[in-house]
């Protein structure tokens, strides 16, 4: 058990049975009334997005949730394939687990698994990968850095839009929470 005044971003909260991440928190005093504390909350398996306000001082409920260190290594079609460094077990997680960040995930990439009472609740990659393009349209001359994008598909199978310039073949940095291009690497 915490306070509201205790929180902080990434605390896992157990709110009437479900586990919810503070994403983001504000203390409020207001000139009139009592203090509260507004926050935003996100369920940690279905993933839906909350603002919920307590009064300061209010008693929650803490999940203890361990974050592992592990190493992806392979799909085998429905399921992905996750290794702990320490102990050498094998973890096998669902796609719906893993989320997005599937099509970004390269083998051997450390990732952040997130467990709860023996239980996966979700999969935290990088921030930012370096991939290969294995295809995309060739550049044109005239084409400069500030412009236009076009398709490109990476060495994961992943398809982001880059700028006209960057050819097949380039390793490139990618945000993997939006699949923004972020640059050349």
């Amino acid at each position: 058990m915490a306070t509201t005044n205790d929180l902080k971003n990434g605390m896992v909260l157990n709110l009437d049975g479900q586990l919810w991440s503070v994403v983001n928190f504000q203390h409020v005093k207001p000139g009139k009334g009592g203090a509260f504390v507004r926050t935003t909350l996100k369920n940690v398996t279905s993933g839906k997005v909350v603002d919920k306000t307590f009064n300061a001082g209010t008693k929650v409920d803490t999940a203890t949730v361990d974050r592992r260190q592990m190493t992806y290594l392979y799909n085998d079609g429905t399921d992905y394939v996750f290794m702990d460094g320490e102990t050498f077990e094998q973890l096998e997680l669902s796609g719906q687990l893993v989320g997005d960040g599937a099509k970004f995930l390269l083998e051997n990439t450390d990732v952040q698994v997130a467990v709860h009472e023996g239980e996966a609740l979700y999969v935290e990659l990088p921030t930012t990968m370096e991939l290969i393009i294995s295809e995309t349209a060739p550049g044109l001359q005239g084409d400069r850095s500030t412009g236009g994008t076009k398709p490109a598909t990476l060495e994961t199978g992943a398809e982001i839009q880059v700028p006209l310039f960057v050819g097949t073949g380039e390793k490139v940095k990618v945000d993997t929470r939006d699949g923004r291009y972020l640059g050349r690497a």
